[in-house]
């Protein structure tokens, strides 16, 4: 599932790989820091777990952003809605379908 690489590494590595970052040498910046650990816990591109600290970051309220929560959230709201407009849809198709069984003649 390219793109979506929430199925594809564990929180846990997340955690870790976020935690060595920020355990970096003083005098590493964070992308080299990035570049060095991503291979070693076999995560595919540096790209990826600078994303995973910038959430982190977030999280902690250290940087401004959706959270992990709030993301989830409007997430399953979002899911929800869309339910909500089907089952709307088939509701106001019934109701055409009755009203008219209820204008045509019977007998």
């Amino acid at each position: 599932m390219p793109g979506n690489t929430t199925k594809r590494y564990p929180s846990e590595l997340k955690v870790r790989a976020v935690r060595m970052v920020a355990e970096r040498p003083k005098d590493e910046s964070e992308w080299a820091a990035m570049r060095r650990i991503a291979p070693l816990l076999g995560v595919t591109t540096a790209e990826t777990l600078r994303k995973w600290v910038r959430q982190a970051q977030v999280d902690d309220g250290s940087r401004d952003g959706v959270t992990t929560t709030e993301s989830e959230e409007l997430r399953r709201l979002r899911r929800e809605n869309a339910e909500l407009k089907r089952a709307n849809a088939i509701l106001k198709a019934a109701s055409v379908f009755f009203a008219a069984e209820l204008d045509r003649p019977h007998g």
